[in-house]
């Protein structure tokens, strides 16, 4: 188990967290760029100074401010790897991998990291200099490398962010492999909601150096406990005024013009924020006849339409900004371009209020 309690100033941020990670378990660490994320691997490992803090490693006690306990980065036995990877560009791949090996004697160093890079799919590339390898590849001699040490703990930070499209998928099965099968307590960093619900065990959404709410990845994303949350785990987030309303829906008049209605529980008067998943919301012509079960009825602009994958992304405008996530076939079939008027609908039981 690694316990840490850890308070510092960074920037104009006051950061102040407490975390649990059981051994075996992986907590992703979520949030934007500047919230503290890096900041508190950095504490962890060491090689920052808290203002104050506790980190207890299993028995060990790695930082007490209190007793003026310190313990130096060196004996706390942490795999790190760096954002941007950190290799040696002068040593090859394997002894990259060995260069994290001290402890094991020199003779067998070497056998050790090549088995930690035939682990990776790395075998063939033993040999190769950092400037040869492609993005997918420097990431797992990072990995292999923070892996060879066997430490107490092991720290990710972004270790996808500087990988393209074709190599980000690989990369990440290879991560995820490796996750399930470590015994050690892992903490990774990212800005990217889906990396942290494919690879952590729960996610702490940060922001601004606090955790604003800490679960699974589903149950962030069913349940937003702020309009932050929801936000960042890719909802539509949308702002009115809440009352009561027949049925036991809860009407919410929005700010810029129209309404829309909820089932959901939370706040039913007031200020609120609104939110829906974009692949909730249905696109029609703006001509369409009524004849969907769907409440919320929005008329709107389309302003971008962008394929990801096999679906397409349509950027809205209506009285508050929209985008709604549909299959190619649909988005064929209502020739939908830059400028089309459409009718943005979805569920009553779609939509979340949270307080604002």
């Amino acid at each position: 188990m690694l316990r840490a309690e850890l308070a510092r100033t960074v920037g104009d941020i006051e950061l102040e967290v407490s975390l649990r990670v059981p051994a075996g378990r992986c907590l992703a660490l979520a949030g934007p760029s500047g919230a503290g994320k890096t900041t508190i691997l950095g504490l962890i490992a060491g090689t920052a100074t808290p203002l104050r803090g506790r980190i207890v490693c299993g028995e060990q006690v790695w930082l007490d401010t209190e007793r003026r306990i310190d313990t130096p980065p060196e004996r706390r036995r942490c795999g790190y790897v760096f954002q941007d990877y950190a290799l040696f560009p002068h040593l090859c791949a394997w002894r990259n991998v060995a260069y994290g090996l001290g402890e094991v004697p020199r003779s067998q160093r070497r056998a050790r990291a090549l088995e930690l890079l035939e682990r990776l799919g790395l075998g063939d590339r033993a040999e190769a200099s950092p400037a040869t390898l492609s993005g997918g590849e420097r990431q797992r001699v990072a990995l292999a490398r923070a892996l060879a040490r066997r430490g107490d703990v092991l720290l990710l930070d972004e270790p996808l962010s500087a990988l393209d499209a074709r190599t980000r998928a690989d990369a990440t099965h290879a991560v995820a492999e490796i996750l399930r099968e470590t015994e050690a307590p892992v903490i990774l960093v990212t800005h990217d909601f889906a990396d942290a619900a494919l690879l952590g065990d729960e996610t702490a959404v940060i922001d601004r150096g606090r955790i604003v709410q800490q679960g699974t990845a589903s149950s962030l994303a069913a349940t937003p406990g702020t309009a932050f949350v929801a936000d960042f785990a890719g909802a539509v987030v949308l702002t009115g005024v809440a009352r009561p309303a027949a049925d036991g829906l809860t009407t919410v008049a929005l700010d810029g013009g129209g309404q829309v209605s909820a089932t959901a529980t939370g706040p039913s008067t007031g200020p609120v924020a609104v939110s829906v998943y974009p692949w909730e919301i249905v696109i029609q012509p703006l001509d369409a006849a009524l004849n969907s079960s769907a409440q919320n009825r929005l008329p709107a602009r389309v302003v971008s339409v962008t394929a990801v994958g096999n679906r397409v992304r349509i950027g809205l405008q209506a009285s508050q900004p929209l985008v709604a996530e549909i299959t190619q076939p649909a988005a064929r079939a209502l020739q939908l371009a830059v400028g089309s008027r459409v009718i943005a609908s979805w569920k009553a039981t779609a939509t979340r209020l949270i307080e604002r």
